[in-house]
């Protein structure tokens, strides 16, 4: 972790600074600093657009009872697209211009997810509350993997109960309660 972090904080720069200075020698100083300005600005505005049509996703999956988990990762892609392009340098802007490309994003994302869920434990924190009345609530959630088949089916076994189902050594309930003793 820590030569990530050297990479993204020491080396990255470094070259980004290199590379903004080489191109500088070639085409002029003024000019580089206009790319620099101008892919942030259309990265920008790129990035508006896209996080509207994420969005939009998230809350149709809501919609119709899901998960938005793959709208969220793609979200969680824009967000880190938009710090690339508001960072300047060359490098930074291709990969943040990378990011707004949606099948790379996409693809990027299920990756993730699935990376996310193979790893055997996500947490899922719902927070609930009303600004009106200042009351919240949070409810935490944790899944974990086991291993085994990983094509969807549930296998299990099920008795179907209700109030005039007799179980042996137990009398219907009602009759003498629910503990079903005499």
């Amino acid at each position: 972790m820590g030569v990530l972090f050297l990479l993204i904080f020491i080396v990255v720069p470094i070259v980004e600074i290199i590379l903004l200075v080489q191109i500088g020698g070639m085409i002029g100083w003024l000019a580089t600093i206009l790319i620099v300005i101008l892919t942030a600005f259309i990265g920008t505005t790129l990035l508006r657009q896209q996080g509207f049509g994420v969005m939009a996703r998230a809350v149709d999956s809501l919609g119709s009872g899901k998960m938005p988990m793959e709208p969220v990762i793609e979200g969680m892609c824009l967000l880190v697209a938009g710090a690339f392009l508001l960072t300047p340098g060359l490098i930074t802007d291709t990969v943040g211009f990378l990011l707004l490309v949606p099948v790379l994003r996409m693809s990027l994302a299920k990756w993730l997810l699935r990376r996310i869920l193979e790893s055997g434990r996500v947490n899922v924190s719902v927070f609930r509350g009303s600004a009106e009345d200042g009351s919240y609530s949070e409810s935490h959630t944790e899944y974990q993997s086991r291993p085994g088949p990983q094509d969807g089916v549930i296998d299990g076994e099920f008795e179907r109960v209700d109030e005039t189902t007799i179980r042996p050594g137990r009398s219907p309930q009602g009759k003498d309660g629910p503990s079903g003793k005499v």
